[in-house]
């Protein structure tokens, strides 16, 4: 009986490995990258609103800019807002 409690408790260690989480890949890698994605779209926008302010851009650029932070920033509200609804939905939900 011993030895067939130690061949599961083998198996078992074997096959944990194979469900632990890589933060290399999956769902988090793949918000990391649309957050810094977000972070980079602010940045040059800030960075073309500087340069349009001292001179250094083209009122065009300046407008094509902000036009770009402004559909990211809209983006993000949504999809916050979505994830916000899930999370409130599952809250209702009988147990």
């Amino acid at each position: 009986m011993e030895i067939k409690g130690l061949s599961v408790a083998q198996k078992y260690a074997a096959a944990r490995p194979a469900t632990e989480p890589n933060p290399a890949t999956g769902a988090m890698a793949a918000l990391k990258g649309v957050a810094t994605d977000f972070a980079a779209a602010l940045a040059e926008g800030e960075q073309t609103s500087k340069a349009a302010m001292i001179g250094g851009a083209d009122p065009h650029s300046l407008v094509t800019a902000l036009a770009q932070t402004e559909l990211v920033v809209e983006t993000a509200v949504t999809v916050r807002n979505k994830v916000v609804e899930a999370y409130q939905e599952i809250l209702r939900m009988p147990v």
